[in-house]
């Protein structure tokens, strides 16, 4: 017992004295807003080599500049607030003195990473030697309307907010700061005294050793040992509750008004106890969970639903919220792993555990909650699906977009949607599926062991597969290299079915060509009799032998817990026509892979001619997309007393790790009115081809498409039309890298017709500077090659206004010559905001549109040009105005003042001189959230 205890003693020591140490006194400003801090670090050299210059991380210092790669990484998922913020409201540190004991030291930021920062020595710090630091510095907290951590004018909420030192490995491991939640964690020991206002209430992860009331501040002494959480929060009203369970103390801010404090009590005692059964004993005495920590990391539907819509019990909503940041906060504090390499385990063992959590204690809860229930809804595929299916179906929205990226990705390197959804949730049905081919027995008890042995160890993915290997005798290799880390898609499908003696012979395809098992079910009719594992196999199928003579219908991946690109080619029936019945739904819903699905959804359009056009559109694609899709869109018009409306179909060829993304092809006809009682019929078909980086975070795109366009119009004797009936063959090019802070587009377009043939090329520029002023240049170039089109300029450039002949454009009143609809503005050919006499040019133009900031969404513009047509000299045009630009190229405002028309603001009839931007259409608009995220 002796030697047992000295030997305790003697690793203890030795552990403790590996750590470094942060010594800090604290002081804060009466607002909140700025820390004095006065640190000393201990550090000690626990490589094996010897040290000359020392990191350390200042994620705080992060804000400081537009330039740093969290600016850039907010430019790149277009969030505008922290671009336009001051910098008092971004924050910064100001390091006032750095040095070491009895050495010069010399200090100073890594270049284009103000959040990392080094110290330089005299001399090297040899393996084994400390070193005492002395640090003098301000914190400027960032606002929290940021990323959602730090300073308000009620609270301050800090994390990842001191300046520590970085870790070192076999290198110095120093990312930068991206808004990912990735903060590099590492145990240190801490000892932290607060000097904070009167009236203001402290709540943290340390130890409390000591409290001194005093006129105008009070003191707090503050202490960890072996600390990954250093979260502090201040705040004015007292937030936080405490609930002693006997696994740990709970301290909480994470409210539901609407539960009562014995039932909170209930469900943390709970929650505490699972935890502790499934991942081992909380390693502090207390564990701080806030509602910072859930806005972190939401749980994704129920954080966007409005508080007066309650699909969900009381109790479930406040659990499952509960639950996540109790069991992120435990993971993340019991172990270290290089945060930006491995966090997708810490993803995916959250995942898992509330799958298990909502299976043993939620088991018949919906996806949709009590809305299953409601009249009309319960008729959905949507309200048939359980809670924890909402996990393959989100995952599933990135696989049929191609999207897909593998989970264990660097964090920085992943889309947000990834990120944060798909890949989170990929790996956590991953290991629930792993579960079921090992046996879930095996697979927790890995998981127990991998947090006893690595509890307040550094320890990395590695060891897990290591332990899960132990836990096998089966070969899961197929699990890190195919499901986890591939590019690749999932799609199995049952081929030839034959016939035996003793049952059948069927063929499994594997269309991904991604090795894995796959369970197949095999079945009476509707009645399930069994499933077999057929092993992963290489290769495009597997022969398997079915002793099951009663068998007459056979499913792979039979309960669908396994995330496929298409799972609608799984069924294979003998004795029957189709494999699945057809099934028609009223209004879209997710896909049911059991049926061939028609949607059937009312739908209307708007123009000037035929009013408010009411309808239906008949279509194939859920809410998920599908390689093949048509809709079939016929509809009335109210005005016009009319039938109008469109048909399209479409195949979607997809690519992986290949910069060509993609090749649609397609064919869609239209007919809606371009005049009273006017129509017009367009045909088109057409094949795009788009090309993508592999590095799927960049917004670099590049289109190639090839078009023939046919059009033929009603003719009216009341009514000239200039061209009735004509096809134009395009072929176009286009580049874009859209960002916030630098925006760059480039078009080519050939077209040639019987008539015509031209040449046009546009290039569009926006920068936003770090002072917010915005400059947007473009320029427009456009040629006739040939153009027999007499007198008719119906298919001239446009210098004000596009014609717009092949219908490309959602034009609200395309032949109006004057009123509202006549100042309709479109950013196409030239460009021009006045309203000239002459509006086309029948043999070339060139032209400049050039717009800066005056005060925030205000900018004045200027646009200039040369315009020839034929038979006459090189004109000259020109204009200027204001503009208003109040949401970027979806709802703008052009007030022109001067021009080749003189003073325009002077004119009586002012008003109509104004023209106007406005997007109505739903999936334009649905582009300004989706860039933040894919």
């Amino acid at each position: 017992m002796k030697h047992f205890l000295f030997c305790f003693i003697l690793g203890f020591s030795i552990c403790y004295g590996q750590r470094q140490k942060v010594t800090a006194d604290i002081s804060v400003s009466e607002n909140l807003k700025h820390l004095k801090v006065n640190s000393q670090i201990t550090f000690k050299n626990n490589t094996e080599k010897s040290l000359d210059t020392l990191y350390f991380y200042d994620w705080n210092n992060a804000f400081s500049s537009k330039e740093s790669p969290l600016a850039k990484r907010f430019a790149e998922e277009y969030v505008r607030k922290f671009h336009f913020s001051s910098k008092e409201l971004r924050g910064y540190t100001r390091l006032k003195n750095f040095y070491a004991t009895a050495q010069k030291t010399d200090w100073d930021y890594l270049k284009d990473q103000p959040d990392i920062l080094f110290l330089a020595l005299e001399e090297p710090l040899s393996p084994g030697q400390k070193i005492e630091l002395h640090l003098d510095y301000k914190l400027n907290i960032p606002a929290d309307n940021l990323t959602k951590v730090g300073w308000s004018p009620e609270a301050l909420r800090l994390k990842n907010w001191l300046i520590i030192p970085a870790i070192h490995e076999s290198d110095w491991i120093i990312y930068s700061h991206k808004n990912l939640d990735d903060y590099p964690t590492q145990f240190l020991d801490y000892q932290l005294n607060f000097k904070i206002p009167k009236k203001v209430f402290l709540e943290s992860s340390f130890d409390q050793t000591e409290l001194k009331i005093g006129k105008k501040h009070n003191h707090f002494k503050l202490s960890g040992q072996e600390m990954l959480d250093t979260d502090v929060y201040l705040t004015k009203l007292d937030e936080f509750s405490t609930i002693k369970t006997d696994p740990v103390e709970v301290i909480s801010n994470i409210e539901s008004k609407s539960i009562r404090p014995e039932i909170k009590a209930l469900i943390t005692d709970r929650i505490a106890f699972y935890l502790e059964s499934k991942i081992g004993a909380y390693p502090h005495p207390k564990l701080l969970v806030s509602e910072l920590d859930y806005r972190l990391s939401p749980v994704y539907g129920l954080n966007q639903l409005p508080s007066f819509i309650r699909p969900f019990p009381d109790g479930f909503q406040y659990d499952i919220k509960l639950l996540k940041t109790m069991t992120l906060k435990h993971l993340k504090t019991k172990i270290a792993l290089n945060s930006r390499e491995d966090k997708w385990l810490i993803n995916a063992l959250t995942v898992k555990v509330m799958i298990d959590y909502v299976d043993q204690f939620y088991p018949k809860m919906k996806l949709l909650g009590t809305f299953s229930e409601v009249f009309g809804v319960r008729w959905f595929h949507a309200a048939d699906l359980l809670f924890n299916e909402r996990y393959k179906f989100i995952h599933e929205t990135m696989i049929r977009q191609n999207l897909k990226q593998p989970v264990n990705l660097p964090q920085d390197e992943m889309l947000k949607f990834n990120r944060q959804l798909s890949s989170p949730y990929q790996a956590g049905i991953g290991l629930n599926y792993l579960g079921d081919y090992i046996g879930h027995d095996q697979l927790d008890e890995s998981i127990h062991q991998f947090f006893e042995e690595g509890n307040l160890q550094h320890t990395s993915a590695d060891a897990f597969f290591a332990i899960l290997n132990d836990h096998t005798n089966k070969d899961i290799r197929w699990f890190r290299e195919n499901y986890l880390g591939s590019y690749k898609n999932i799609d199995f499908k049952i081929g030839q079915v034959s016939k035996t003696e003793t049952g059948y012979d069927l063929a499994i395809i594997n269309n991904a060509d991604n090795a894995m098992p796959v369970k197949l079910g095999l079945y009476q009719g509707d009645e399930f009799i069994e499933s077999v594992w057929v092993e992963d196999f290489e290769g495009p199928s597997k022969a398997v032998q079915i002793n099951t003579p009663e068998a007459d219908k056979f499913v792979v991946n039979y309960d669908y817990s396994l995330p496929e690109y298409n799972a609608r080619n799984n069924i294979k029936r003998k004795k029957k026509i189709l494999n699945k019945p057809i099934q028609i739904r009223l209004l879209e819903d997710i896909e049911d892979p059991t049926y061939n699905q028609i949607f059937v959804i009312p739908e209307f359009t708007y123009n000037l001619y035929d009013g408010i056009a009411l309808g239906t559109k008949l279509y194939n694609t859920s809410l998920l997309p599908k390689d093949f899709s048509y809709d079939i869109g016929p509809k009335y018009g109210l005005r016009s007393g009319s039938v109008v409306g469109s048909i399209g179909f479409d195949y979607t060829q997809n690519f992986k790790e290949q910069e060509l993304f993609k090749i649609r092809y397609g064919a869609t006809g239209s007919r809606y009115s371009y005049n009273t009682d006017l129509f017009y019929n367009k045909f088109s078909a057409f094949m795009q081809m788009t090309y993508r980086p592999t590095d799927l975070r960049s917004n670099k795109r590049h289109f190639l498409t090839l078009r023939t366009v046919n059009v033929v119009q009603d003719e009216s004797e009341t009514v000239k039309t200039e061209e009735p009936n004509y096809n134009v063959f395009n072929l176009s090019y286009g580049f874009q890298d859209k960002n916030l802070d630098h925006f760059l587009t480039t078009h080519i377009d050939y077209e040639i017709s019987k008539k015509f043939s031209k040449l046009s090329a546009s290039f569009r520029f926006r920068k936003l500077f770090n002072n917010n002023r915005q400059v947007n240049v473009r320029f427009f170039a456009g040629l006739f090659l040939y153009n027999d089109t007499n007198e008719s300029d119906y298919f001239s450039f446009g210098i004000d206004r596009p014609s717009d002949y092949m219908f490309d454009y959602n034009y609200y009143g395309r032949s109006e010559d004057d009123g509202l609809f006549s100042q309709q503005y479109i950013q196409a050919d030239g460009g021009f905001k006045s309203i000239f006499e002459n509006r086309y040019a029948d043999q070339w133009i060139t032209t400049t549109n050039v717009s800066t900031t005056i005060w925030n969404w205000v900018f004045a513009y200027a646009d200039l040009g040369f315009h020839k047509d034929k038979g006459h000299s090189p004109n000259f045009i020109y204009d200027s105005g204001i503009r208003l630009n109040l949401v970027e190229d979806y709802f703008e405002l052009y007030f022109p003042l001067y021009s080749n028309n003189g003073w325009e603001v002077s004119e009586n009839a002012y008003d109509q001189n104004i023209r106007f931007i406005v997007t109505l259409d739903f999936q334009t608009l649905f582009g300004l959230f989706k860039r933040k995220w894919y």
